[in-house]
C-alpha cells in the first residue's frame, strides 16, 4: 500500500493526507471497540453506526477494501442480521494493521 501515491491521487499533499490517516486510524480503532461491543450485546442499531462511521472516514481516504467490508456490516445491521459481522470487523482490522504499516512506511521515508 502506498500512501503517498494515495495522497496524489487525491489531490493531497503526503503530510496533509498522513495527518489524515493518523485520525482515521485513531477513530477506526475506536469504532472498532464500539462495533465489537454492540456485537458482544447484539444490538444491530450500535453495529449500523460504527460501520457507518467506518464506511465514511474510509471512503474519504481512499481505503476501498475497509470501506466495502463496513458498508456490508451497516447494511446487514440495518436489516437486523449480524451473522458474518465478526469476521467482517477482523478483516477490518487486518486493513488497519497494513494501513498502519504502510504509514509508519510513509512517515520514515517522508
Amino acid at each position: 500500500m502506498d500512501l503517498s501515491s494515495q495522497a496524489t491521487a487525491l489531490g493531497l499533499e503526503t503530510g496533509e493526507y498522513l495527518e489524515l490517516v493518523e485520525l482515521f486510524m485513531e477513530s477506526t480503532d475506536a469504532d472498532l471497540a464500539r462495533l465489537e461491543s454492540a456485537l458482544s450485546s447484539q444490538t444491530p442499531q450500535g453495529v449500523a453506526e460504527a460501520a457507518h462511521s467506518i464506511k465514511g472516514a474510509a471512503a474519504g481516504l481512499g481505503f476501498e477494501n475497509t470501506q466495502v467490508l463496513a458498508k456490508e456490516i451497516e447494511m446487514n445491521a440495518r436489516q437486523n442480521v449480524l451473522d458474518g459481522s465478526r469476521e467482517q470487523a477482523e478483516a477490518i482490522k487486518s486493513d488497519l494493521v497494513a494501513i498502519s504499516e504502510a504509514f509508519k512506511i510513509c512517515r520514515n521515508v517522508g
